[in-house]
């Protein structure tokens, strides 16, 4: 028999922007169309601006109508997380879904969940982004651990991370589910069609890095494997940055300037808003993602969705969402490995790729994730 349930997912979702508020969103509808009653809290304040690294937090999307949004967190501020904990405990949701990404929100969340648990009623189930973070700071491990306390049990979406929990919450339900497809940026369109819109020729080779540019994702590897490129006499491969800087570009435009590779790249590096997704994927030929190292990406599911190959870097959970030679290929993390990889990719053409993608992205399904929240739930 078949029993609504009082659903709240804690996290990123509009007014800001990003994957994390993406997700969000689109998980709250896969609760909502399964019959469950599902509301988002997300930040009046997020970030302080020092700690904020791009340009704005906020989007310029319009706000979605189908979603009970609170916009009411706010992360620096204690006497608001007892003000919202204590709010949230007297609600008695049955389940509560906390994105755990940054060691930061560890006092916010933590002290919110901990008001949350005197109810006696809630579950509590994070999906943990990281559990380690890319880029290490004082207090990461402080945070974390006081973080995972009031957390019943786990989602993670890299068996990477599934691998760390143990260090911080031994003992507790735990489960890896791959991200899901997100399925909410439109459907694909024609390639053709997408490069009319972006102004991109229909003859040009494209290739395509996608998402906010930090050190850890390796652009500046990339760079350095299209430099590589031009020794194959091939003028046609262009490189299509598409996303906003989250550190210094400075360091990049002088690479750019010392390899001479400007000809070779079109920059489109403003944060991407969602009305524009389809025609950057839909445009090109493969998604190259020369990450130093990764959990997951929220970018694969966005290649599955609108049906692109991929060229991936041996690390993480990335060579597993990625099967070698079917999706897409696997290289190891440096240029001369990557720039191979693209000439095979274009040696062996799209069509080889396609059968395969389609298949194997019947895996990532919302539903999925929301049974996996369920079942772990129930176990602890």
């Amino acid at each position: 028999m078949f029993y609504s349930k009082k659903i709240i997912i804690i996290g990123p979702a509009h007014p800001l922007r990003g994957g994390l508020a993406s997700y969000d969103e689109r998980l709250a509808r896969e609760f909502s169309r399964e019959g469950h009653h599902v509301s988002i809290y997300t930040f009046s304040l997020q970030y302080p601006g020092f700690l904020f690294p791009g340009t704005t937090q906020y989007s310029t999307e319009p706000a979605p109508d189908d979603l009970d949004i609170k916009v009411c967190i706010n992360s620096i501020n204690p006497f608001n997380w007892l003000s919202i904990g204590n709010k949230l405990k007297k609600l008695k949701p049955d389940i509560i879904v906390v994105r755990y990404w940054l060691p930061f929100m560890g006092p916010c969340l933590g002290t919110i969940l901990r008001r949350v648990k005197k109810n006696r009623h809630t579950q509590i189930v994070c999906i943990a982004d990281n559990i380690i973070p890319h880029e290490k700071r004082i207090g990461d491990t402080v945070f974390t651990r006081y973080f995972v306390q009031p957390v019943d049990a786990f989602i993670t979406m890299s068996e990477k991370v599934l691998g760390q929990l143990p260090q911080f919450a031994a003992g507790k339900p735990a489960k890896f589910v791959p991200h899901p497809l997100y399925d909410n940026f439109g459907e694909k369109i024609s390639k053709v069609a997408a490069r009319h819109h972006l102004g991109i020729a229909n003859e040009e080779k494209i290739i395509l890095f996608f998402g906010f540019i930090r050190k850890y994702k390796g652009l500046d590897i990339l760079l350095d494997a299209v430099q590589q490129l031009s020794t194959y006499n091939n003028s046609s491969f262009k490189l299509l940055i598409a996303g906003e800087f989250y550190e210094d570009r400075k360091q990049y435009d002088e690479q750019i300037e010392r390899l001479g590779i400007g000809d070779s790249l079109i920059l489109k590096t403003d944060f991407i808003p969602d009305s524009e997704v389809k025609y950057y994927l839909c445009a090109a030929d493969v998604l190259v993602q020369p990450y130093r190292n990764a959990t997951q990406s929220g970018v694969t599911p966005l290649a599955y969705h609108f049906e692109i190959p991929m060229i991936v870097t041996n690390v993480g959970g990335l060579p597993a969402l990625v099967p070698d030679g079917k999706v897409g290929l696997v290289a190891e993390p440096n240029a001369s490995a990557i720039a191979e990889k693209i000439i095979a990719f274009f040696n062996a053409g799209n069509e080889s790729f396609l059968p395969h993608i389609t298949e194997e992205k019947k895996k990532y399904s919302w539903s999925k994730m929301t049974e996996a929240i369920f079942e772990v739930a129930g176990k602890s």
